[in-house]
């Protein structure tokens, strides 16, 4: 008769038996969480000098406006990312600091770490001519 332990064996993958490969997993875990803080505290501030600049109506401002808008719907607003280069370079630097945001923190949507965030973004899409 097999015992459990002996299922156990045979079904566990080889990486689980090697210390080192489960080292090396908590390793890269630890430090994809170091990236995600950093990620999240550069790209909070910068999120909300963002949505700051989209509240104006300027050239740069509707960039950043449809900027933001296609990381809240990109398949109702699509993003061209050619249009960055209209930005200067603080708020191109912005805009890169909350794509990081967006792409590593993934903790929630973007219009979520705003109060009443679907609204503001709403009226953002109003602003833009509705849906692109």
């Amino acid at each position: 008769m097999t015992t459990p332990t002996q299922v156990a064996e045979k079904i566990r993958p080889n990486s689980t038996q090697n210390p080192e490969a489960v080292n090396d997993f908590f390793r890269q875990m630890a430090e994809l969480e170091t990236e995600r803080e950093s990620a999240k505290e550069a790209g909070l501030p910068a999120l909300e000098r963002l949505a700051k600049v989209a509240e104006r109506d300027t050239g740069q401002s509707e960039t950043v406006r449809l900027f933001l808008l296609g990381l809240y719907n990109g398949y109702r607003f699509p993003f061209s990312l050619v249009k960055l280069r209209l930005l200067d370079k603080s708020l191109f630097d912005d805009c890169l600091l909350v794509l990081t945001l967006d792409a590593r923190v993934t903790a929630q949507e973007i219009h979520i770490y705003f109060n009443n965030g679907g609204d503001l973004f709403e009226r953002w899409a109003r602003m833009a001519g509705g849906a692109q």
